[in-house]
């Protein structure tokens, strides 16, 4: 269920007849970039890595694929939802996700699974990284301690989750009244159109996975600690408790 501390971020809080009204939905926002070349607004965002930088965890081939082809392909089908309706070009991605239901009918569920497609894997890129992995630190260590007992505890009922998620979905942290809650969704769906925000979330698609690892998604889950990027955590922590 949606709190109120949470639909104020994410929506308007005293205009809920307005459109889209959450200024810090669009402080949040994965920004839709234009060009003078073409009217598409959502971009697939480049890798700030190569793509063989987070081997042998995740494979160059993985990351090629996953980024160039099942990334670019959200976006496009994302692009062309909101290309039939200009008003919603001014929109982050993060807007129409939390107001679905005001979108028109026949984008509603394009919107759902290809704007959660991008959002979802524009965080993934960013919490990854090189020379990465280990313990928590900063406050998000603190945090998930407080929270769970300790990051082995943590970890382990993240991987849980991940590996019992039936079909493709995601494994996320997020926060819930400034509690930190491990939860799953399914296919691309976002926690943010539940008015959740994802500190942290792991892609349990096969395709995420399936080159390196076929069907064995724990041992995928066991490895991805070893690239993620905790500064890009923390920042991502640090922007929920200031709301």
């Amino acid at each position: 269920m949606t709190t109120r501390r949470n639909f104020l971020y994410l929506v308007s809080a005293g205009t809920t007849a307005t459109f889209f009204g959450s200024a810090t939905a669009r402080a949040w926002a994965t920004p839709a970039v234009a060009t003078a070349t073409t009217t598409d607004v959502f971009r697939v965002p480049p890798l700030t890595y190569d793509y063989n930088a987070l081997e042998p965890h995740i494979d160059a081939a993985t990351m090629k694929f996953h980024h160039d082809k099942h990334h670019a392909a959200y976006v496009k089908n994302l692009n062309t939802a909101v290309n039939k309706y200009p008003q919603l070009k001014t929109k982050t991605v993060e807007q129409l996700l939390t107001n679905l239901d005001k979108l028109p009918k026949d984008i509603q569920t394009t919107v759902r699974n290809n704007g959660g497609g991008h959002l979802n894997h524009s965080m993934y890129w960013q919490i990854m990284g090189p020379k990465a992995g280990g313990a928590p630190t900063g406050a998000i260590a603190t945090a998930i301690t407080t929270q769970f007992g300790s990051y082995d505890t943590f970890k382990t009922q993240f991987n849980e989750a991940g590996t019992k998620l039936f079909g493709s979905g995601w494994v996320w942290l997020v926060t819930d009244r400034n509690k930190l809650k491990i939860m799953t969704t399914p296919n691309q769906d976002s926690p943010i159109s539940q008015g959740l925000y994802p500190i942290m979330g792991n892609d349990v698609w096969e395709h995420a996975y399936y080159l390196t690892y076929q069907n064995r998604r724990p041992e995928y889950l066991a490895a991805w600690w070893n690239v993620i990027n905790w500064t890009e955590v923390n920042n991502r922590f640090d922007r929920a408790l200031k709301v």
